[in-house]
């Protein structure tokens, strides 16, 4: 089965390609993918494979081989974009003023959907049933695996297995990446208000310098990577936006903040924010300002299942050649794919997209960002072939 799913990946390129541009041309923010689930209904529609809608609005649910017996092994892809103005001078830039898919989730559901047609011809070797779920909303709090959950897209008992992949421009095409255990980070936001009180910049003496206050209260929360946190637990505390509408004579009432906190373990990410907050209210209180700090609970760790992803990685060796699949670092990065892996044994793992001449590099969310296009050959033929044995 290895060659024929090889083969037929190969076959099928010029029209992923055709799929993938044409996703690429028509991009949609979190949440409002209505184009782009209607399509992917089409070429399911197309090919014969049924689907069922209604999870999180836009998200879709296909099958191979449902009525199998057997537990399920689940494929999992996002369709949302982002709000980035695309820089890219290519035939099938978004046509989408300020909308564009600079993370690759337009690779990600032409892979999906590739693998769906390799196996929907394979269907008659497969004796296990398979799920596809497309998703909304990746990119955008509360994540739209958190409501495809909510709305009951998988059955009971729940599936054996899912597996994930994200592009990756730091591996090149043809190439894949793989790492057991802990693998992204949990992400939370941070939204602070400090008041004080305004004035005159000539006088402090008078005023309650939120500016200052907000100054020391950046300064402090860094205890909770370099004096709370174990060394050995990678952490990320980071301020990302201040605002403090005063002026070079005006001390203003209020300044406002906003930023990140990750880390690997759920357990010290409940401890820190209660740290957090304490702290935030003894150094503002002392002195003499007043805080409102709230912090929004974002995606949880992205685990990847130990004997899963040695699994999968083992097969992607066979599917691929073991010089084209790489053991890859901790990412303090987040993915809503996490919601799957708290439930349920997960495999997120990363499809190279760099050109061999260097093109194709550009960071992801970056407004170049783009793929060589042969890796979705990859991609879909390798997600076939892990879908088939899948195995906590």
């Amino acid at each position: 089965m290895l060659s024929a799913i090889r083969q037929r990946a190969g076959e099928l390129l010029p029209d992923l390609i055709a799929i993938r541009r044409h996703l690429h041309m028509h991009p949609e923010l979190s949440y409002q993918e209505h184009g782009t689930s209607a399509f992917v209904q089409q070429k399911l529609t197309e090919w014969g494979i049924p689907f069922e809608t209604g999870f999180a609005d836009t998200g879709i649910s296909a099958w191979i081989n449902r009525e199998e017996p057997g537990a399920v092994v689940v494929l999992r892809a996002d369709m949302d974009a982002l709000p980035i103005q695309e820089l890219n001078e290519v035939d099938y830039a978004s046509h989408n003023p300020g909308v564009m898919h600079a993370c690759g989730h337009d690779v990600h559901t032409t892979c999906l959907l590739g693998a769906l047609k390799i196996l929907h011809e394979l269907r008659g070797q497969i004796d296990h049933p398979i799920q596809a779920i497309f998703q909304p909303a990746e990119e955008k709090l509360p994540g739209g695996a958190s409501l495809m959950i909510r709305d009951g897209v998988f059955g009971n008992p729940l599936p054996a297995a899912i597996l994930g992949q994200h592009v990756y421009p730091e591996l090149p095409a043809g190439q894949v990446g793989f790492r057991p255990g802990p693998y992204m980070a949990s992400t939370d936001e941070l939204y602070v208000t400090i008041t004080g009180r305004g004035g005159h910049g000539a006088r402090p003496q008078a005023n309650i310098d939120p500016v200052l206050i907000a100054s020391h209260l950046i300064v402090a929360l860094q205890q909770a990577v370099s004096r709370w946190n174990d060394p050995q637990m990678p952490t990320v505390l980071t301020i990302g936006k201040i605002i403090g509408n005063g002026a070079t004579n005006i001390t203003p009432d209020s300044v406002y903040l906003e930023g990140t906190f990750r880390t690997f373990d759920e357990t010290w990410r409940r401890q820190a924010h209660e740290r957090i907050l304490q702290l935030a209210r003894g150094l503002v209180e002392g002195m003499g300002g007043k805080v409102d700090f709230r912090i929004e609970i974002g995606y949880p760790v992205v685990l990847n299942h130990v004997s899963l992803t040695q699994a999968a990685r083992a097969r992607a060796v066979e599917y691929l050649g073991a010089e084209y699949v790489v053991d890859l670092p901790m990412r303090t990065t987040a993915e809503d794919f996490a919601y799957y892996s708290q439930m349920m044994p997960g495999c997120f793992y990363r499809l190279g997209t760099a050109s061999p001449d260097g093109r194709h590099t550009a960071a992801l969310h970056n407004a170049r960002f783009d793929v060589d296009e042969a890796a979705i050959a990859t991609g879909a033929g390798l997600m076939a072939w892990l879908a088939i044995p899948a195995r906590a």
